[in-house]
């Protein structure tokens, strides 16, 4: 299937290996693949995504939004376990904030706001000193159907290649990635993005 893929197609390829790898991810997924059609931005797929709304920063925050929410529902879940020990972290905080100053826990060693994630960024720092993803990364179950869904997708079409316009309408059509969700979640109306690919097509013709 890949020998079908445009230069465009590939290097939306190459370049969600190279966002997985950055975010310290061990695989593959529909938003690396987002990723790497937003970087495209001559392509179909990438002039389709801006149309919309859709830019590569906004999913880069939405996927560490995602990755954020499991610890803050982690850390009031451990909230609620000291309180049953009669450890109350608010009243914790509250003193701390009286002897050291307002706002003393949200900064880092350094003075970056937890609002910039910096324990995020040391994670990743030291992820890639442990061994981060090197070389082949694999694809995710819906990674691997969004790639074949863009063939179904060419062939729809009667195209003998895949673009990244077929990438994309893949994606749509599986509709249950991590891409999709993020895009969703940005406000950006896919069905809007699917419009704006199918306009393109019929120009194309």
């Amino acid at each position: 299937m890949f020998e079908r893929f445009t230069p465009g197609a590939r290097a939306v390829v190459i370049v969600a290996q190279d966002a997985a790898r950055s975010l310290g991810h061990r695989h593959i997924g529909t938003e690396h693949l987002l990723l790497g059609l937003l970087r495209d931005t001559d392509g179909v797929a990438g002039r389709a995504l801006a149309g919309a709304g859709a830019d590569y920063a906004g999913v880069v925050a939405g996927i560490e939004r995602i990755e954020q929410k499991p610890a803050a529902d982690l850390a009031e879940k451990d909230k609620a376990a000291l309180r049953t020990i009669g450890i109350d972290l608010d009243r914790v905080r509250a003193a701390v904030e009286e002897a050291f100053g307002p706002g003393v826990l949200d900064s880092g060693p350094h003075g970056e706001t937890c609002r910039s994630p910096w324990w995020r960024r040391r994670q990743r720092q030291a992820q890639r000193r442990q061994g981060a993803p090197r070389g082949h990364i694999p694809f995710t179950p819906r990674a691997k159907k969004v790639l074949g869904l863009s063939l179904r997708e060419a062939l729809k079409f009667k195209h003998d290649y895949i673009g990244t316009e077929h990438v994309l309408l893949g994606m749509l059509r599986e509709g249950q990635g991590l891409a999709g969700r993020i895009l969703t979640e940005d406000g950006v109306n896919l069905a809007q993005v699917r419009d704006l690919v199918l306009a393109e097509l019929q120009r194309a013709a």
